[in-house]
């Protein structure tokens, strides 16, 4: 795992109503704090690609569909410079994947309905000062390739 990542299993409890899933508490171990909660729509195939931020950490989830996230570990100081993870989140897999700031990161609709991706950084955006900083989705100096794999 890529130094400073974490996941947290989304805990889901059903009743003769429906059902309630917690995706964060204040309280969880992984959380450093909150600075805003936003969510992303995205067809199904689109790549939301390569973006670092250096002042928050960011909180995913999908709370509709399935995406993958890979995350690219470009801190030059870090132990696990230069490695990669990769998560699949949604109906299938409710989880959080907590990433650190430096880690590259992004997404994939790999549904065939939208997604939903829900996060939870630690910075409200400042649109005078974005944190956000791009690389290509097909940036060939990152070892990752963002189509489906069939075994």
């Amino acid at each position: 795992m890529i130094d400073g990542v974490e996941v947290k299993q989304l805990r889901t409890f059903p009743d003769d109503r429906g059902s309630l899933t917690e995706i964060l508490r204040r309280d969880d171990p992984i959380f450093e704090g909150f600075g805003q909660c936003y969510f992303s729509i995205s067809y199904p195939g689109v790549i939301r690609g390569w973006h670092w931020h250096e002042k928050q950490t960011d909180y995913f989830t999908c709370v509709s569909g399935m995406i993958k996230v890979p995350l690219y570990d470009r801190r030059e100081d870090s132990p696990t410079y230069g490695e990669i993870n990769e998560f699949f989140i949604g109906d299938e897999n409710r989880i959080v994947v907590k990433i650190p700031r430096g880690v590259l990161h992004g997404f994939k609709n790999v549904g065939v309905t939208p997604c939903i991706l829900v996060n939870f950084p630690t910075e409200p955006y400042d649109p005078n000062d974005p944190d956000e900083l791009r690389v290509p989705f097909d940036d060939p100096s990152i070892p990752y390739d963002w189509e489906m794999k069939f075994t």
